[in-house]
Formats: C-alpha cells, sequence, structure tokens
C-alpha cells in the first residue's frame, strides 16, 4: 500500500482505475483482479469497517469518507473507470443509525457520480444488493420485478441505483446486485455482516452457531471468486453498459443445509435459533440469465467446493 501523491503521479489514464471500499473483503480481492491485469488502482477506504491490512500493497491508497468534500477532492485528477464498494454493508446494522447508513451507502455514490463526470470517467460500476427487493414473491425474482426493499440499507442501495439511472448519459454505469458473497478474506471478527462467514466463525470458535431466524429462509450462496470476475468483466465489456444485474449462481439454498455442511466439516458444532434480524428476507435469490448473457459466465463454485476453500485458507 503507498499513499497517493499527486503531484508527481502520472500514470497511464486507461489503466486507471478508482477503487473504493479498497480495504474491505471484495475491494481487496477486485482490486488484486485488477493489478493482475496490469492496472493502476487507486483505492479509496474509511477504514471503518475495512482494514489496512487487506489493502494490496501496489494500491495507491486514500484514507477517507466519500460522502465528503474533503475526500472527493483527494481523488486523482483524471480516472478512467469506477469500481464502487465502499459503504455500510449489514441491513441488520442500517438500523442503528439511518442517516449515517444513507450518508455511506447513498451520499457517498451521487458525490461519485459527480466526481466522475467532472473528471471525464468512462463508466462506474456499482455494487449493489439483493436486499433492494424486498420479500419476494416468487422462487427467482428477474432484474424488472418490482423493488421493495424492507431495509434502510436496501432503500440505500435502490437509490443509488436510481441516481445513477438519471446520470447514465454522462456517465454509463453498471450495477451488480449481489447474492451472499462468501470466500476467503471474509471478516470472521464481524458477526452482522455476511452469513457463511458469521456462522463458520461461530462454530470454529465456540462450537456453537447461534442462528437468527428460521433454518427455512433460502439464500444463492457466491463465492468471492465468482463476484471478483463479475467486477472484472463489467469493467472490461461493453455489453452491460447501462443495466442492473443479478450476481448470484441462481441456486436456491436453505439456511438448514448450509448449517449441515457446516457441521459436517466442523464436528462437534451445534446450533440453535434466536429471533430474526429486524428487516431480514426469507427468500434472496435472483434470476441470473442477464448476468451469463451480458457476462458470459456459465460455471460457478459450488457451496460445498466454496466452504472447503474458505476452511482451508483460515
Amino acid at each position: 500500500m503507498r499513499y497517493a501523491n499527486w503531484h508527481y503521479r502520472t500514470n497511464k489514464l486507461k489503466k486507471l482505475i478508482l477503487i473504493t471500499g479498497v480495504a474491505g473483503f471484495i475491494g481487496s480481492s477486485v482490486a488484486n483482479r485488477f493489478i493482475k491485469e496490469g492496472f493502476h488502482v487507486v483505492g479509496v477506504d474509511n477504514l471503518s469497517s475495512g482494514k489496512t491490512k487487506n489493502i494490496p500493497e501496489e494500491v495507491d491508497f486514500i484514507k477517507g469518507d466519500l460522502s465528503k468534500d474533503g475526500t472527493i477532492n483527494l481523488l486523482p485528477k483524471k480516472c478512467n473507470q469506477i469500481i464502487h464498494l465502499a459503504g455500510q454493508s449489514s441491513g441488520e446494522i442500517s438500523f442503528d443509525n439511518p442517516v449515517t447508513d444513507l450518508n455511506k451507502n447513498t451520499v457517498s455514490t451521487l458525490n461519485l457520480i459527480n466526481y466522475g463526470i467532472k473528471k471525464g470517467s468512462k463508466r462506474i460500476i456499482y455494487s449493489s444488493s439483493m436486499s433492494v427487493y424486498g420479500e419476494l414473491k416468487k422462487r427467482k425474482v428477474n432484474e424488472k420485478d418490482k423493488c421493495e426493499p424492507l431495509s434502510c440499507y436496501g432503500v440505500g442501495k435502490l437509490m443509488s441505483e436510481k441516481y445513477l439511472n438519471i446520470f447514465k448519459k454522462q456517465i454509463p454505469f453498471v450495477s451488480l446486485r449481489l447474492s451472499n458473497v462468501y470466500g476467503p478474506g471474509q471478516d470472521m471478527d464481524n458477526l452482522r455482516q455476511g452469513m457463511v462467514s458469521i456462522y463458520l466463525s461461530q462454530a470454529l470458535k465456540n462450537k456453537k452457531i447461534m442462528i437468527k431466524g428460521s433454518l427455512k429462509r433460502r439464500r444463492d450462496f457466491i463465492f468471492i471468486d465468482d463476484v471478483v470476475e463479475c467486477f472484472f468483466r463489467s469493467s472490461t465489456f461493453n455489453s452491460p453498459l447501462n443495466l442492473v444485474i443479478n450476481v448470484g449462481t441462481g441456486i436456491s439454498t436453505e439456511v438448514k443445509k448450509l448449517i449441515d455442511m457446516i457441521l459436517n466439516k466442523i464436528p462437534g458444532t451445534t446450533y440453535y435459533l434466536s429471533k430474526p434480524t429486524k428487516g431480514d428476507q426469507n427468500l434472496i435469490v435472483g434470476d441470473n440469465a442477464l448476468l451469463k448473457s451480458k457476462l458470459k459466465i456459465k460455471k460457478f463454485i459450488n457451496l460445498e467446493h466454496g466452504l472447503e476453500l474458505f476452511l482451508s485458507s483460515l
């Protein structure tokens, strides 16, 4: 990690990409992929949940809150593309302080849209969420279905998508509605975000898992490598421009099945049920036909193998 100094840095614009939330689980993984592909990555993070140890060494790093003008003023004078992953990423936590959630997830997006327009950025890729849909009325939801979010977090993500759509003629966008992402690098200390990491962390530390809500809830669990590939192709393909795309395997998995897998892999572990979190969804599974069509991704790492890779990295 290097701290950015724009007084002396004049890297090639075509290879300069701004990645926000670069100290987080997904942001750092995306940054590593772009670095391997020869891009010059400028990263931003306020380090409220991200960790400096996650930031790749090659990244030019800016510490700051993107809802503040002071941070925006620190960004490079030219920027070819923006990948916006920064923000508060828990539906549960969003109820603690909805105004803070609004600033982190929506005001920051508006500021980056304005920045990208001024700096002539070619596109902005936004990390959205399946939480925008709310309680699903059918087994799989597609991008044209009505959105009725149940959490402050979901509202903020949906509003950010709408702002991106308003300004798409000035700066094209790709909005990726992520399902439940898991894998190596996920924060095992954060027990309020990331279902797989929460359950694995409790199993490894205490041999006891607290499950907030029903075992019959269904999720689409997608491995981090597949998500990184979606971000990279959204940056390098023209086919997804100005589209909202569900990012998931398209496979509906009951929470009970996930728990059974974990109990099998970590013998001696038990679980118990607790009350559900506010704004939780019973079903979060998306139709991924558009993802397959526009990003040409056909195969995904299955949950069984993904869990093995995750555990082997710990």
